[in-house]
C-alpha cells in the first residue's frame, strides 16, 4: 500500500540555509550593530578632527660601504652593512642630539623632536627612509632634512673613526720593525764580507717585506672611499595634510564600526538561550514550524478569528490545519493536543478554537475538548448553544433535567454548540474547575470522550495546561498523541523546548508542529509573565470536598462555581491540598500507548 500522507518533518540542516539564517537572526540586534556604527563614526570623527594639521615630510638615503673599487660587480653592499642596526641608529638619541644642535631644539623639545621621527627601509634595497611628522609643513620638511643630515654625518665619522683606528694598529706594529730594519742596515754596513755577512742581508730582506706589507695595508685603508651615503630625495614641504580627511575617516568608521557591531551581534546570538528563528524552534522541537500568528493580533478580542477585519488571522489557521491534514502521524487518529510551554494559555487557546473552526469548515465533525480544569474560559468567551449530550453520558430512562448536570465530577455530560460563522459549527465540552484534576483528565469518561475521533469524519481537539507548569498534558498524551506547541520564541529557551519533546516522547506522543506568535500585548518583549509562574490552581473546596484525599463529601453540599476571570491568579489562602495543583506523577505511562 502505498502512503499518500507523508509527515512534515523538520528542515534538514543545510549549510547555506543555517548562514543565511543566522545573518537574518543577527539583523535582530539592530540596537547592538547601531551602536558599533555610532563608535566607529565617533572614531572616524576623532580621527579626522587629529590629522586634520598634521603633515609628513619624506627623505630616501641610500648607503653605501667604503670601498677602493665602486665598479668591482664582486662586491655586496648588503654583506657589507646591516641594515637592520643602521635603522637603528638612525633613530638613536645621538643622531637626533646632532639635529637639535643643527635646529637649535632645547633639551625640553628634545623629546618631541625624536618622537616625530619614524625611520623605514623598503625591502629589498639599501635604503633609508626618514619620515618626519609635524604641525607645519614647512617644519616637517626642514626636521626630515636635519634628521638626514645628522644620519650621514654620524656614519661618517663612525667610518672615519674605525679607518684611523686601523691604521694606527697597523702603524704601531710597524714602527718596531721599521726601527729594527734600520738598525740591522747599519750593521751589515760595518760588516766584512763573509757568512755572517750574508746571514744579515737575508735578514733584513726579511723585516724589509714585513715593513713592505704594513705599508701596503695602510696604503689601502687610506686609499678607501669612505662616502657613508647620499641622498636621493630630499624632503620637501608637503602640498597637504597627511589625514585621510573627514570624509574618508568617516566612512573608514563607518566600516569598521559595521564590523564591530556585527561581531557585538554574534556574540549576543551565541549565548543568547532564546530561539530567535523558526528554524532554531524546529531544530529543538524536531517538529516543523506550522505558522506565524500575524503580528497584529492583539488579544482580548474574540477567540474565533473567522469574520474579523483583517483576513490574514484566519488564513493563518486556515493554513496550519491544513498542514495538519496532509500529516500521517495526525491523519491517522485524527486526535491533537494543543499547548503551550508555560505561563499563560491564552494564545493557545484562541489556536484550539480555530483549528476546531478551520476542521468543521472542511466537513469535520469537530469536537473540541477543554482539558484546562484550572482556568476554563471557553464556554464564556465563544458564542454557544446548548446541544444534545455526548452518548455515553446520557443514563437509559433517566433523562438529565433541564438545567442540571448529570455528573458531579468533569466531563459531566455537558455539550455545547459553538457557532463558527461561515465555518461553520463545532462541538465543544467546556472544562470545569474539578476537585482533582489527574483524576477527572484520566477517568473513563475523559477517555471515551477523546475517543469520539475514532468515528468516521470525526476529529478531536483537546486543549491542555502549559506542559512545563502542570503535568496535565502528559496525562492525555498516550491518548491524544499528537501534540502542538503553541509559543512565543522570545519567551522561552531553547532548552525548554528540548524538554517539552523529550517529555512528550517520553510519554509516547510524538510533536506534530509548532506555532509561534508575537508578544501578547501588556508582555514586555513576550516574558509579562512570570516564566515559571503556573497558572490558576483549582478553586477552593466546598463544604462537600474531604481533606486531600480528593474523594467526593456528602451529596448535595458541593455547589456550582462561578467561572473565573480568564488567568486570574487566586490567593494564596485559596489553595487546598489535594486539589490536583500540587500533584506531579499522575500514573505510569507506558511508551508507545495509542
Amino acid at each position: 500500500m502505498i502512503e499518500t500522507n507523508r509527515p512534515a518533518a523538520a528542515p534538514a540542516d543545510d549549510e547555506p540555509d543555517l548562514l543565511r539564517d543566522q545573518f537574518r537572526q543577527l539583523l535582530r540586534y539592530r540596537r547592538l550593530i547601531g551602536a558599533g556604527i555610532g563608535v566607529g563614526l565617533l572614531g572616524g570623527v576623532y580621527l579626522g578632527v587629529s590629522t586634520a594639521d598634521t603633515y609628513v615630510a619624506t627623505a630616501d638615503v641610500v648607503l653605501r660601504a667604503p670601498t677602493d673599487d665602486p665598479f668591482n660587480p664582486s662586491l655586496a653592499p648588503d654583506k657589507a652593512i646591516n641594515i637592520g642596526s643602521e635603522r637603528q641608529v638612525a633613530l638613536s638619541s645621538s643622531i637626533a642630539n646632532e639635529a637639535a644642535k643643527r635646529l637649535g631644539v632645547s633639551a625640553s623639545g628634545f623629546a618631541a623632536l625624536r618622537s616625530g621621527l619614524q625611520v623605514t627601509n623598503p625591502p629589498q634595497t639599501m635604503v633609508l627612509r626618514f619620515t618626519y611628522t609635524a604641525s607645519s609643513p614647512k617644519e616637517a620638511a626642514k626636521r626630515a632634512n636635519a634628521m638626514t643630515e645628522a644620519y650621514l654625518l654620524k656614519r661618517q665619522e663612525s667610518l672615519d673613526a674605525t679607518r684611523d683606528k686601523m691604521v694606527k694598529g697597523y702603524k704601531e706594529q710597524r714602527d718596531p720593525i721599521a726601527k729594527q730594519l734600520d738598525e740591522l742596515s747599519k750593521e751589515i754596513s760595518r760588516m766584512p764580507a763573509g757568512a755572517g755577512r750574508d746571514t744579515a742581508t737575508s735578514a733584513k730582506t726579511d723585516l724589509q717585506s714585513e715593513v713592505g706589507g704594513y705599508n701596503s695595508k695602510i696604503t689601502k685603508l687610506e686609499a678607501l672611499d669612505m662616502t657613508p651615503g647620499r641622498v636621493t630625495s630630499a624632503a620637501t614641504a608637503p602640498p597637504g595634510a597627511d589625514g585621510p580627511g573627514i570624509v574618508m575617516s568617516l566612512a573608514l568608521g563607518a566600516a569598521v564600526g559595521l564590523a564591530l557591531g556585527l561581531l557585538a551581534a554574534w556574540v549576543r546570538l551565541v549565548f543568547d538561550p532564546a530561539p530567535r528563528s523558526e528554524g532554531d524552534v524546529a531544530r529543538a522541537l524536531r517538529a516543523p514550524v506550522l505558522g506565524y500568528l500575524p503580528r497584529d493580533r492583539t488579544g482580548g478580542g474574540p477567540l474565533l478569528a473567522a469574520g474579523e477585519a483583517d483576513p490574514r488571522l484566519a488564513e493563518a489557521y486556515r493554513s496550519v490545519a491544513f498542514r495538519l491534514a496532509y500529516d500521517s502521524r495526525f491523519a491517522d487518529r485524527r486526535r491533537l493536543l494543543v499547548v503551550a510551554p508555560r505561563g499563560s494559555s491564552e494564545t493557545a487557546a484562541a489556536v484550539a478554537v480555530n483549528l476546531a473552526a478551520s476542521f468543521a469548515e472542511t466537513g469535520k465533525d469537530v469536537l473540541l475538548i477543554e482539558a484546562d480544569l484550572r482556568t476554563p474560559v471557553l464556554a464564556s468567551q465563544l458564542p454557544t448553544d446548548a446541544g444534545g449530550r455526548p452518548r455515553w453520558s446520557q443514563n437509559p430512562g433517566s433523562p438529565a433535567p433541564a438545567g442540571r448536570h448529570g455528573d458531579s465530577e468533569w466531563p459531566d455530560g455537558r455539550q455545547l454548540v459553538v457557532d463558527a460563522g461561515e465555518s461553520g459549527s463545532f462541538d465543544l465540552i467546556p472544562g470545569e474547575r474539578a476537585r482533582n484534576v489527574p483524576r477527572a483528565l484520566t477517568s473513563a469518561r475523559a477517555t471515551r470522550l477523546i475517543s469520539e475521533a475514532d468515528a468516521p469524519n470525526s476529529t478531536v481537539v483537546v486543549l491542555a495546561p502549559p506542559v512545563l507548569s502542570y503535568a496535565d498534558a502528559l496525562a492525555l498524551v498516550d491518548r491524544v498523541d499528537g501534540v502542538l506547541v503553541v509559543c512565543d520564541p522570545r519567551a522561552i529557551h531553547r532548552t525548554d523546548l528540548s524538554r517539552i519533546r523529550e517529555l512528550i516522547g517520553g510519554a509516547g506522543g510524538t510533536v506534530l508542529g509548532a506555532v509561534l506568535h508575537a508578544p501578547l500585548p501588556g508582555d514586555k518583549r513576550g516574558r509579562g509573565k512570570g516564566k515559571d509562574a503556573p497558572a490558576t490552581p483549582g478553586p477552593a473546596a466546598g463544604p462537600g470536598t474531604s481533606g486531600t484525599s480528593g474523594k467526593p463529601g456528602k451529596p448535595g453540599t458541593s455547589t456550582p462555581q462561578p467561572q473565573p476571570i480568564p488567568y486570574e491568579v487566586a490567593e494564596p489562602e485559596q489553595h487546598i491540598p489535594g486539589d490536583g495543583t500540587d500533584t506531579v506523577a499522575l500514573r505510569t505511562v507506558r511508551m508507545g500507548r495509542r
